[in-house]
């Protein structure tokens, strides 16, 4: 399973962008799956996560204005992004913890950057 996260780009403050990241291949089992960012110079951090149950956290910075989500049937996890501020440009990775025929694996998807401008 290799997952593709995509829908990053420029887009002016106040504006709104979903990213998506889908996973090929076949998943036995959605354990949860989360959003990060890395802004230049910055570590990279937790943006957003969701269960399989469907619980989702949120971090302070983003809570209210970003929405997790995640369509089983496609197993495609999205981040719908509102209101957005310069200091949320960043590279964007997705990340699922999810078992397939191998058992177990955690797994990233290689980014996408979303640049919003002042």
């Amino acid at each position: 399973v290799q997952l593709q996260a995509s829908g990053g780009g420029l887009v002016q403050a106040g504006g709104s962008l979903r990213l998506s990241c889908a996973a090929s291949g076949s998943i036995i089992n959605f354990n949860a799956g989360g959003w990060y960012r890395q802004a230049p110079g910055k570590q990279r951090e937790l943006v957003a996560i969701i269960t399989g149950g469907g619980n989702r956290r949120y971090a302070d910075s983003v809570r209210g204005r970003f929405t997790i989500s995640r369509d089983n049937a496609q197993n495609t996890m999205y981040l719908q992004m509102n209101s957005l501020k310069p200091e949320d440009t960043a590279v964007y990775y997705c990340n699922a913890l999810y078992v397939d025929n191998g058992g177990l694996k955690n797994n990233w998807g290689q980014g996408t950057l979303v640049t919003v401008s002042s």
